[in-house]
């Protein structure tokens, strides 16, 4: 704040003013401008190019029908069904819900808030425990191959990446150590005193306006610019988080998206 009042004045003032300003400017900056020509406007210039140039680009991606081809929850019902996790009635329950889900009859918080329901009564660790084998047998073989390259290219050329989703932690936390990401934002399970699960999100669904929140946050503390990063998603609720980034993607877009990335030509890619 010193720098830029003092750059400020440079402008402003007159020359005895200015010279006092400009030892204090190199005090403040010892090494920041040697060589230039002390002009309070090309300092003022310069110094904003330079904090702009520090900034990061992120990547930000959704998970479920993005960098995943199927929503989680289809191979996670398969695999905890299979080990007989859960009942034939709850996932007829699901199945049932999913199919309003699909026609937009019901809520994307709503039917989050269905699937946590699965956990009650269980332990975190026995989830955990099980991450490594359903994140390798059941979700790493459908990473969609064409956004999956479009992560590789974000993490070639250095710039942050993050995971944005609305499922749960424990086996995100594979997706992240395998292919790399630097941050996750997603739902964390609650737990009771006695360390069993209660069927609720700790806080709220990272989903929706959740997750422009929290991606607004995360960009502030680790000094991303929003302006020229990076967004992928699937879904309308995904929008308040696109609409942050200078460069939003749609991937295979519900029709609400795709209409919104089509008026705002925003690219629209496939799984293949």
């Amino acid at each position: 704040m010193m720098a830029d009042i003092s750059f400020v004045k440079i402008c402003l003032a007159g020359k005895k003013e200015a010279d006092s300003t400009q030892k204090t400017f190199f005090r403040l900056f010892p090494t920041g401008f040697s060589g230039r020509k002390f002009s309070g406007f090309m300092i003022l210039a310069d110094h904003g190019k330079e904090l702009s140039e520090m900034k990061k680009t992120g990547a930000f991606f959704d998970f479920d029908k993005t960098l995943l081809m199927v929503e989680s929850a289809k191979p996670g019902l398969r695999y905890l069904y299979e080990r007989k996790e859960i009942s034939s009635g709850y996932l007829l329950r699901v199945i049932i819900v999913n199919f309003f889900y699909k026609y937009h009859l019901y809520s994307d918080e709503n039917m989050a808030n269905l699937l946590l329901k699965l956990y009650r009564g269980k332990q975190l660790s026995d989830f955990q425990a099980g991450a490594p084998e359903f994140y390798k047998e059941y979700i790493r073989p459908l990473l969609s191959p064409n956004i999956l390259s479009k992560f590789y290219a974000h993490k070639q050329q250095g710039h942050t990446l993050v995971l944005v989703s609305a499922s749960v932690r424990y086996y995100l936390e594979e997706v992240v150590e395998d292919l790399g990401f630097d941050h996750l934002l997603c739902t964390d399970l609650e737990e009771s005193k006695e360390g069993i699960l209660t069927g609720r999100a700790k806080g709220p669904v990272c989903i929706d306006r959740q997750k422009r929140i929290q991606a607004e946050l995360l960009s502030a503390e680790h000094d991303i610019d929003l302006k020229r990063s990076y967004a992928y998603g699937n879904h309308h609720s995904d929008i308040p988080l696109l609409e942050i980034v200078g460069h939003p993607h749609a991937v295979e877009p519900t029709w609400p998206l795709k209409k919104m990335a089509v008026k705002n030509n925003w690219p629209i890619l496939r799984f293949v």
